[in-house]
């Protein structure tokens, strides 16, 4: 079975050590690209490498849609990979075998939910980022995939999901689950402003499709199966939970949000 999975990067960074199975993708090559990286750029063949800054790791998405031949497709992230258990090294990520394995009676591989304790997904969001592009999101889905809005609605009301847009797909999955992604985002792009946002919040595409995955894989029936995940490197626990509390407790009290 030939199985890629890329590990997006902005940067040089260590990676795993199967280059055969393990394809190190530089996102927004276009911008990143420096002497002495040696991985797959994002910006030839047909790509959208210089939508990055919004669009993230699904510069590499699109890429492989576009661009690779495999039986299955995956994506992780160079700090973030699928792993055997919870050991935080590169030794530690799967094999081709346990790939071929866990697909063997699913068609996707996803990461174990992250759940959010004290939020829905809905107000985790909007504590998070501006509440503008998911609130159009759902009206596009509503407009044109009108058999998803069930699923969607569903989702921002749970309290856990499949995040960090990692998974490993069979090829044609993949490309369904692709065609659908692009095009609800590419419309999303076309009804909102985000020459105001900041940086951060700039990556607005980025966020939104890590909602998106669930909605598709529920409404479509996708026998899945999940795994382990681990991070590499410091997660910055406390700045992280710092910063959740900022966005959550100090806002307008002006502001009147929407909630599902």
């Amino acid at each position: 079975m030939n199985i890629k999975i890329l590990v997006a990067a902005h940067k040089k960074f260590p990676m795993p050590k199967d280059r055969e199975l393990y394809l190190p993708i530089l996102v927004g090559a276009t911008k990143n690209y420096t002497v002495g990286i040696d991985y797959q750029r994002d910006d030839v063949g047909k790509n959208i490498s210089i939508k990055n800054p919004n669009y993230n790791e699904l510069t590499a998405i699109y890429w492989a849609w576009k661009n690779l031949d495999a039986d299955a497709i995956g994506l992780v992230h160079y700090r973030r990979l699928f792993s055997r258990n919870k050991k935080r090294n590169l030794e530690n990520v799967l094999s081709k075998d346990d790939v071929e394995k866990l697909l063997e009676g699913s068609e996707v591989i996803l990461p174990k939910k992250r759940r959010y304790y004290i939020e829905t997904i809905y107000s985790h969001y909007i504590h998070s980022h501006h509440k503008e592009p998911l609130d159009e999101t759902r009206k596009i889905i509503q407009q044109y995939y009108p058999k998803y809005l069930k699923s969607f609605d569903k989702l921002m009301s749970q309290r856990s999901a499949h995040m960090f847009n990692m998974f490993i797909m069979k090829k044609n999955i993949f490309d369904e689950y692709s065609n659908w992604l692009f095009d609800i985002l590419f419309k999303l792009e076309g009804r909102i402003d985000i020459s105001g946002f900041s940086v951060q919040e700039a990556r607005v595409f980025g966020y939104i499709s890590e909602l998106l995955l669930d909605v598709w894989v529920k409404t479509n029936n996708i026998k899945y199966i999940e795994n382990n995940w681990i991070q590499i490197g410091n997660r910055r626990l406390a700045a992280k939970v710092f910063n959740f509390l900022k966005r959550k407790f100090i806002v307008n009290a002006n502001d009147k949000r929407t909630h599902f």
